[in-house]
């Protein structure tokens, strides 16, 4: 497709043979370093009627509000992810009841999975990458300063499902790609 291009030490930007896209190639044995979507892992989680949010106080978006989500580490499961991250953003302990949805945004290469979770308790307090913290009424969320497309959308499937037991799991609206 492309000239080779060096892109760090002896690895170029190329496309392999029998391949259809550019990819990093090591010149000396020919490995190839596949670039892959980061996979974020979250939740909604209430306690009784109120929904738990953080606000950031890391890029991107610092000072607005999200739910506690972040990247899967190596070797995690989605789901022990998602409460170590309520944990890491919310200092919350969470029971994970099911995968809300799905979310996929090509644009900044992530996949997101978002759980539907109810707190263990109600004594929530921000961890290192969050500036506050708080548990909202549907009514009191601050909507004007979410942080992502995606809280928006989770909130918004989280209010479909609301008192269901089985549903099916949400993707992105139709037509948005976060």
């Amino acid at each position: 497709m492309s000239d080779d291009v060096v892109v760090n030490g002896s690895f170029v930007r190329k496309t392999p043979p029998g391949d259809n896209r550019d990819r990093l190639v090591c010149t000396d044995c020919g490995y190839i370093q596949y670039e892959n979507p980061k996979v974020v892992v979250g939740s909604v989680c209430t306690w009784k009627e109120k929904i738990l949010l953080c606000r950031r106080e890391i890029p991107p978006r610092r000072g607005f509000w999200t739910l506690p989500a972040g990247y899967l580490e190596t070797r995690e499961t989605t789901v022990d992810g998602a409460m170590r991250e309520a944990y890491e953003e919310a200092l919350a302990r969470i029971e994970i009841d099911a995968l809300l949805a799905v979310y996929n945004i090509p644009r900044i290469s992530q996949i997101q999975l978002i759980y539907r979770a109810r707190l263990l308790s109600p004594d929530v307090a921000p961890g290192p990458e969050s500036r506050e913290v708080g548990l909202f009424a549907w009514e009191g969320i601050p909507w004007q300063d979410l942080a992502f497309p995606t809280v928006r959308w989770a909130l918004g499937h989280f209010r479909e499902v609301r008192g269901e037991k089985a549903f099916a799991t949400r993707s992105n609206p139709p037509g948005e790609e976060g």
